[in-house]
C-alpha cells in the first residue's frame, strides 16, 4: 500500500527514484515542483463508522511518501504530525525511501531514540558516488531497519564494505522507467546480487526499466512488463 501525505519534490535530481511519477504528473497538469499536502494526509488514522481503522490487518509495508521525499525541507512543518501517526499505528510497518539521508537527524521526533520498530529507512544510491556518500551516513544513524535501493541503477556499484557491517537488511535493484530512461545492464544487477549472496543479505530485482541490456543486446520494455520480466529472472533472495 502507498501512503502519500504530501506530494511534490522540489529540485528533482537526475537520480530521483520518483522521476517516473513526476513525468506522469505532467500529463494531469500537476506541478511536482511544489510540495503540498494531499487528501490522504491522515489516511492512516482514519476510522470507519464502527471506530475501527480503515487501514487494518495490513501485513505488507505501508510505502510512505512515494511521490515526494519524506525528508524534503518543504515538509518540515508537517512531518512531526506524520511521525505521531506512525507511532500510533505500531501495528503497521512503514517503509520510507529517501535520497536526503543527510537530513535524517533534523527530521526525527524527540522520542526516536534508536528508532521505531515499525519503520524501515531505505536510501537511494543510483551510482557509486551516491553509494559512497549516502550509505556511510545510513550506517551511522540510529535506525533499526536499513535497506538500500539502486533505482534507477545507472552503473555497476560496489557496496561490499557496507554489506560487511551486517547493518543492511536488503538491497533492491531496478532500472529507470519513462521515455527518457537511461539503460540498465543485467550484469550490474548480477554484480550486486553476488555481493548480497556473499554477505547473506536479502536481494530483490524489482524491475528491468524501459531500456534493458542483457548479453550485449538492448531491449525496450514497456512499463507494464518491467516488473514481471524482472521477476522471471528468478534472482530474488528473500
Amino acid at each position: 500500500m502507498i501512503w502519500n501525505p504530501w506530494h511534490g519534490c522540489h529540485k528533482i535530481s537526475s537520480g530521483c527514484l520518483n522521476c517516473y511519477m513526476f513525468a506522469r504528473d505532467s500529463l494531469y497538469d500537476k506541478d511536482s515542483n511544489f510540495v503540498v499536502k494531499t487528501k490522504d494526509f491522515d489516511k492512516i488514522i482514519k476510522k470507519k463508522r464502527d471506530k475501527t481503522y480503515i487501514v487494518s490487518n495490513y501485513k505488507d509495508y505501508i510505502y510512505t511518501c512515494m511521490t515526494s521525499d519524506f525528508f524534503i525541507e518543504e515538509a518540515d512543518l508537517w512531518r512531526n504530525e506524520i511521525w505521531q501517526m506512525i507511532k500510533k499505528r505500531s501495528d503497521l510497518n512503514f517503509y520510507i525511501i529517501t535520497k536526503r539521508i543527510k537530513r535524517f537527524l533534523k527530521c526525527v521526533p524527540k522520542d526516536w531514540k534508536d528508532g521505531y520498530n515499525n519503520v524501515t529507512i531505505c536510501v537511494t544510491v543510483e551510482n557509486q558516488k551516491m553509494a559512497d556518500e549516502r550509505i556511510p551516513i545510513l550506517l551511522k544513524l540510529p535506525i533499526k531497519h536499513r535497506e538500500v535501493i539502486h533505482e534507477p541503477m545507472l552503473e555497476k556499484i560496489n557496496i561490499e564494505k557496507y554489506l560487511a557491517t551486517n547493518k543492511i537488511d536488503k538491497v533492491i535493484c531496478g532500472g529507470e522507467s519513462g521515455e527518457l530512461a537511461r539503460p540498465c545492464n543485467y550484469n550490474w544487477i548480477l554484480y550486486t546480487r553476488n555481493q548480497c549472496i556473499k554477505y547473506n543479505v536479502s536481494f530483490y530485482f524489482k524491475q528491468t526499466g524501459a531500456n534493458f541490456i542483457k548479453n550485449g543486446k538492448k531491449y525496450s520494455i514497456p512499463r507494464s512488463k518491467q516488473l514481471s520480466q524482472a521477476n522471471k529472472a528468478n534472482l530474488n533472495i528473500l
